[in-house]
Parts: C-alpha cells; sequence; structure tokens
C-alpha cells in the first residue's frame, strides 16, 4: 500500500525528509487531515479474500487520536437514492 496525490491535498507531510517518504494530505483548519492510499494487486486480492484491513498506529504511549477509514473519497457527496 502507498499513498498518492489526490486533487483536494494542500501539503505533504515529510516532503524532502530522507528517512520518511512523502505522504500527501489534505489539512483542514480543525485539524483533520485526509491521506489517500492505493492498493497494491496482491493487497486488492487479499482484501477481497478477507474482508478486513487493518490500522496501525504509531502513538508513542501518548492518548489514542480518533481515526476512520473510507472507501468513498470524503470530499463528494454520497448520491441520494430513493427508496
Amino acid at each position: 500500500m502507498k499513498p498518492v496525490k489526490f486533487d483536494e491535498q494542500n501539503m505533504v507531510f515529510g516532503e524532502n525528509q530522507k528517512e520518511y517518504g512523502d505522504l500527501p494530505a489534505f489539512r483542514d483548519r480543525d485539524g483533520q487531515v485526509i491521506t489517500c492510499w492505493e492498493l497494491e494487486d496482491g493487497e486488492l486480492e487479499q482484501v477481497q479474500k478477507t474482508g478486513k484491513v487493518y490500522l496501525r498506529q504509531l502513538t508513542f504511549n501518548q492518548p489514542l487520536q480518533p481515526v476512520s477509514l473510507h472507501i468513498a473519497s470524503p470530499f463528494v457527496e454520497p448520491e441520494k437514492t430513493e427508496d
């Protein structure tokens, strides 16, 4: 899995830092940060097989921050369907 550039990004974490890869991101005034990740073929097959994705966070023994994973862009309003 690798982070990828996306239209709404407005910054890059770790840019020009040899020890880190670039992490394209969108950050708003309230501190919300959104990144976009692309699955490689083998990873996509594994997700299709298991239906699972794991999230690893390095907290450095500090409080856990709220996170959420999405499969749809959070920048696009979902289409409303009529029941």
